[in-house]
């Protein structure tokens, strides 16, 4: 595809409180804050590895709202269709890492900017030059009218021949399963590119067997199906061949926004004619640089450093 590859994602915006130590968040005193929200998380790696992208959603009219908005724009990204939205308070989260790396999330997103946001927001003109549309299922999560406006999206897809990926991204704090499940139901049809972890597609299909996966991507008619499995690597589903590539050794510091990082690699080998188990190879170098990062975006890396990655170039720092 052309160097001029343009990216369309859509979702809420968070203001993240990052611990200032490990453990239980009620013995935590102090906490940074940065700027979080899966689909932006999304689009800032996909900017970082030099591609266009375009992130529409709804900002609080208020200071954090002005921060998201501000970290977002320098970070390159098309902020046309972003707008503030008074009283509604941008959103919130409060992270908990364990000393392993693994962490919680705790969310203050009541009355939502996003809420604000309705299908007849979303417009043909948007869709001008775009290359992808990825969706996850945070923003359908939010609240259920927000399927609606997925759906738009996803006519509009089909009117301009362009192509999805789609994250599940289950945020069990959020909604039941059985709602995630009523939900994917109606967008998986759609998707040409489904990004799951392992976990996640047991949990959606009851069977994560290759056979039981196999049958799944057929079903939805899904061209390309990609499994993360963290430290176990990743493995995809493409015209029924099974190709796998096993996980960078890192020293994980933070595994959040790791699977964003991840899909932000795949998006951008599947549309730079990456080989299969070269586009897993670039997926896993950016999804594993971001756990060696404390934070949502921080790590998510630069097209030079996940090349550096995956040639196992050495970088000169000084």
């Amino acid at each position: 595809m052309a160097e001029n590859t343009k990216i369309f994602t859509l979702g809420d915006a968070l203001i993240t409180f990052n611990p200032s130590e490990t453990g239980p968040l009620r013995y935590v005193p102090s906490f940074t804050r940065k700027v979080g929200g899966a689909e932006l998380n999304f689009a800032i790696g996909c900017a970082r590895l030099g591609m266009d992208t375009k992130w529409v959603s709804r900002l609080g009219g208020d200071e954090f709202g002005r921060v998201i908005y501000n970290f977002a724009r320098g970070e390159g990204i098309d902020m046309s269709d972003v707008e503030f939205v008074d009283n509604y308070p941008t959103s919130l989260n409060f992270k908990e890492i364990r000393q392993d790396g693994s962490g919680k999330t705790f969310y203050y997103r009541y009355q939502s900017p996003i809420l604000t946001l309705a299908p007849e927001d979303i417009t043909d003109k948007m869709f001008d030059e775009v290359n992808l549309i990825h969706l996850t299922g945070v923003f359908l999560a939010i609240d259920p009218k927000n399927l609606a406006i997925a759906k738009k999206v996803l006519e509009i897809a089909r009117k301009k021949d362009i192509m999805v990926s789609f994250d599940p991204n289950i945020r069990l704090k959020l909604w039941t399963l059985e709602q995630a499940k009523a939900a994917y139901m109606e967008i998986l049809p759609s998707v040409n590119i489904l990004l799951t972890g392992l976990d996640e597609i047991e949990q959606i299909n009851g069977d994560a067997s290759d056979q039981a996966l196999e049958g799944f991507a057929e079903r939805f008619n899904i061209s390309q199906l990609v499994i993360k499995d963290g430290g176990n690597g990743s493995r995809l589903y493409q015209q029924g061949t099974w190709y796998s590539k096993s996980a960078f050794n890192v020293k994980v510091i933070d595994t959040v926004g790791a699977g964003d990082g991840f899909d932000a690699g795949f998006i951008y080998a599947v549309l730079h004619g990456y080989s299969p188990e070269d586009a897993l190879e670039f997926a896993n170098g950016s999804g594993a640089l971001v756990t060696t990062v404390s934070g949502d975006n921080e790590g998510l890396p630069y097209l030079q450093e996940v090349l550096a990655m995956v040639r196992k170039e050495k970088i000169i720092e000084r």
